[in-house]
């Protein structure tokens, strides 16, 4: 489901946390459902009401989303895909959440000399082993139309297996909870307030530091195609071991681990360590991040109840994964201008592990509790400094920051000139003086592809052009008196910063006219605009918005253009060679393609390094004098064309970055 809508939003990364957290909430109201229901329901009104509810779910089969949901582009980004993914797997999922918690339930019932809890470790194996296929295997196999109904049967065998365990459960005779805890026969000691406090806080630590190391990564090291699969399958891993082989955490040896891990995940950003190799800077990251979760999740099964509190557990741990992203999700694009979230995960789990520690009765010497608390207290006040410290560094020269669902922009002023970075991604620069402030710079030089192409196509006439991806406004440099230039830009934020701290717009000699919301929703829905010619500049970042590059995109974008029209497209990319794509698209539509790669220059007005693909239906453009340096392009061998409902980044990953 987050593939299929993921183009609706842009492509923006921000799509999969939100996905995160629709995923976390409805897990925590299917383990309160599971509670309440084993609570308060004999075993013949569960099994009766859970039928009906498997039932209810084939009314959402196939799942997909309905094109009704389609942002406008004044919506708010998180809420609109909580409520879609509500509307269109709400219940299914819902169901799905409950199927771990409630037949553990009944299979420790009926089997009480047998520890349930191993089934939670083998739950977890089976979402790592899903999560791995998908992105390897599923998505480059299948098309999300064939994975819809794929998934659509499995779950149909699902609800058959689950119906046959609810009518099962049945034969037990099984008193609800409630009546079991008065069994004088059973411990009805129930866990305190304050344990639940910390099963909710141990389950949330790992949580927050899941999304946001992600997005730390992806900010301070590289933007890696697929960077969130691994600390997904790491936050899973660490619940199989703790869980299915227990005796693998050993405080003596994790916890002076964790001391190691928090300190370098707090402190290697200081050591510029996206100049390191990437194998050693994301091992490093990735290995700290594993310590995190093996301790929080280690003790989290080191305090699991009685397996009459088996549902109660479960509710807290959902309860902290629910908050850990809620926390990522909604209160820090929402209240934070930067990227705190990480630093704060670092404190919040040192200090939670701490008290989780001091909590545990016997065990704990007064000599141990006097180190615990002083060793703790002093590495919770060091992370507390360098966490700032590092902060206060990285604002030297930031005049403008701010954050958003699709992620922080800030403004740097250096001498002579401001350039604004979308994470680690420069999306423009201008310099200050008259001199310079109206000539394109970065990827847009005129010796680049896209400076190539409008100064060669200008030469014909007046032009009327379209941009998808502002920036900073860069290409309207190129725009003359009798010029038009359509700006699509996603993100509100950007408009903002380019409209009131760059003057490329406000300088432009052209007619100019921005239109908020994704690019590609936006000219789907508009009478052809003629253009001659279209830029797509948002392939550059770590979330390479494929709907873009799909031969449904490519067959808007030619409706859009002129006859002999000129289509460009910036592929600069360290980690994927888009090209191919783009070849495949041109020969399916008949249109001819070129390739322009600039080494870049540290001239008077900088040139960064740059790829950029242009096609047109008139082969002639490609006689003009300076555009002989274009490069043709080799057939791709065996490549298939990227559809809306089929792509795979695999295919395009560079074999060496």
């Amino acid at each position: 489901m987050g593939k299929m809508i993921l183009p609706w939003f842009g492509g923006a990364a921000s799509v999969w946390t939100a996905c995160m957290l629709f995923f976390q909430s409805l897990l925590l109201l299917g383990y309160l459902y599971t509670h309440w229901v084993l609570r308060h329901l004999s075993a013949q009104k569960q099994s009766l009401l859970h039928i009906v509810l498997l039932l209810a779910c084939m009314f959402f089969l196939p799942i997909s989303p309905s094109e009704a949901w389609k942002p406008q582009g004044f919506e708010n980004p998180t809420l609109l895909i909580l409520l879609l993914l509500t509307v269109s797997i709400g219940l299914p999922y819902l169901v799905l959440s409950t199927t771990g918690p409630l037949v553990q339930a009944w299979f420790s019932r009926e089997r009480s000399e047998v520890v349930a809890y191993r089934l939670f470790a083998l739950s977890n194996l089976g979402s790592m082993l899903a999560l791995l296929a998908y992105p390897l295997a599923i998505e480059s196999a299948l098309p999300t139309r064939m994975q819809s109904w794929f998934w659509s049967a499995l779950f149909m065998v699902f609800l058959v297996l689950c119906i046959y365990l609810s009518r099962r459960s049945l034969s037990l005779s099984m008193p609800s909870e409630q009546e079991a805890l008065r069994d004088p026969g059973v411990a009805t000691k129930s866990p305190s307030f304050g344990q639940k406090i910390i099963w909710v806080a141990l389950a949330a630590c790992p949580s927050v530091m899941m999304v946001a190391d992600t997005s730390f990564m992806t900010e301070n090291i590289a933007p890696i195609p697929l960077m969130w699969v691994m600390p997904l399958a790491l936050y899973l891993l660490s619940f199989i071991i703790c869980f299915e082989v227990p005796a693998w955490y050993k405080r003596i040896f994790w916890l002076p681990m964790l001391a190691l891990a928090l300190g370098m995940l707090a402190y290697l950003p200081h050591l510029h360590m996206g100049d390191w190799p990437i194998g050693w800077s994301v091992g490093i990251n990735l290995g700290s991040f594993f310590v995190v979760c093996m301790v929080c999740h280690g003790e989290l099964a080191a305090q699991k109840p009685h397996p009459r509190y088996l549902t109660m557990y479960y509710l807290m741990l959902s309860v902290g994964g629910f908050l850990g992203g809620f926390f990522v999700g909604v209160i820090a694009p929402n209240f934070f201008d930067s990227s705190y979230e990480f630093y704060v995960g670092l404190v919040l789990t040192a200090l939670v592990v701490l008290l989780a520690l001091l909590g545990q009765r016997g065990g704990v010497t007064a000599l141990g509790r006097t180190l615990l608390i002083g060793g703790g207290g002093a590495i919770c006040m060091a992370l507390v400094w360098v966490s700032v410290s590092y902060h206060m560094t990285k604002s030297e020269g930031v005049t403008w920051k701010a954050r958003n669902f699709y992620g922080s922009l800030k403004m740097f002023e250096y001498g002579g000139y401001r350039r604004m970075l979308h994470g680690q991604i420069i999306h423009g620069q201008q310099y200050g003086s008259d001199e310079l402030r109206r000539l394109p710079s970065t990827y847009f030089t005129p010796n680049s592809g896209i400076g190539l192409a409008m100064l060669a196509k200008g030469e014909q006439g007046p032009l009327h052009v379209g941009v998808v991806g502002l920036g900073v406004g860069t290409l309207v440099a190129y725009g003359r008196a009798g010029d038009s230039y359509r700006l699509y830009e996603i993100d509100p934020l950007v408009i903002e910063l380019a409209q009131q701290k760059f003057t490329y717009l406000s300088d432009a000699q052209a007619k100019l006219d921005i239109v908020l919301g994704d690019g590609r929703l936006q000219l789907e829905r508009e009478p052809s605009q003629q253009f001659d010619v279209l830029v797509m500049d948002a392939f550059s970042g770590d979330s390479v918005p494929v709907h873009l590059l799909t031969l449904e995109a490519f067959e808007i974008y030619f409706k859009h253009l002129k006859p002999d029209g000129v289509l460009a497209l910036n592929v600069t990319n360290a980690f994927l060679d888009l090209v191919p794509v783009l070849k495949v698209a041109a020969d399916h539509y008949g249109k001819n393609i070129r390739l322009v790669e600039h080494p870049g220059n540290p001239g008077q007005v900088v040139a960064f390094p740059s790829r950029w693909i242009v096609m047109t239906g008139k082969k002639e453009f490609f006689d003009h004098p300076s555009l002989q340096s274009m490069q043709t392009i080799a057939e791709p061998v065996n490549f298939v064309p990227w559809r809306d409902d089929y792509s795979s980044l695999l295919s395009v990953l560079k074999k060496n970055p």
